[in-house]
């Protein structure tokens, strides 16, 4: 009989957002429960956990609906996030970090609790990661058309902002292509948490085919 999976202790940022292993994600960070956090995750080189929001906002707000109003609305968020690994990092001036920010594996929280000042900790167990898979010939049009998007923003001469894509492409792997995908395209975050949920790749990859098609007939 297998072990559980070993836990550990991590700070989370709940976002309206959901990063995917390999994703890219660049922070502003402004709040005062972020601004530590964020610091000692730099200085020890040490991930954070990014969850997608259910209930509440990125940034604290009081709650009008309190007689004093010196309460915060409570956050609620998905029981599935990704690490976040910091790969740039400054801080402009003082009360301000901004940050690039690179996916890595999956978790699972097990419990979870806030401090004082608002950080959200919990007890986490890795999810393992998605298995390299070969996409099979039927859904070899969705790793051509990412193929094609890479190559357009490649010939162009100036862009607003590059895509969220680092290399190396791994444009023959289930996994990496639907994740990839699952960060371009617009989709509400209950549809991108249920993907990252997923831990069939190619079942992901399916349903991102699925989505790019209905997206092609609209």
């Amino acid at each position: 009989m297998s072990a559980p999976p070993a836990r550990e202790s991590l700070p989370l940022f709940p976002l309206n957002t959901v990063l995917f292993p390999g994703g890219l994600l660049s922070l502003q960070i402004f709040e005062v429960r972020y601004l530590d956090m964020i610091g000692k995750c730099h200085k020890n080189g040490t991930p954070f956990g990014v969850v997608s929001l259910v209930k509440g906002r990125e940034v604290r707000a009081l709650d009008p609906r309190r007689p004093t109003g010196d309460a915060f609305p409570q956050e609620q968020f998905a029981n599935v996030g990704t690490l976040a690994r910091i790969v740039e990092f400054a801080a402009p001036q003082a009360g301000l970090m901004t940050v690039r920010c690179v996916g890595q594996e999956r978790f699972h929280i097990h419990q979870r609790s806030q401090l004082k000042h608002g950080l959200w900790m919990a007890e986490v167990s890795s999810i393992a990661p998605d298995q390299g898979m070969p996409i099979p010939e039927d859904l070899q049009p969705i790793a051509y058309a990412l193929a094609r998007l890479l190559e357009t923003e490649q010939s162009a001469e100036a862009r607003f902002e590059p895509l969220p894509i680092e290399q190396p492409y791994r444009l023959d792997d289930c996994g990496w292509v639907a994740n990839r995908w699952c960060d371009l395209l617009a989709l509400p975050s209950p549809v991108k948490q249920n993907l990252l949920q997923l831990e069939n790749p190619l079942l992901r990859l399916e349903l991102v085919g699925d989505i790019l098609g209905k997206l092609q007939n609209a």
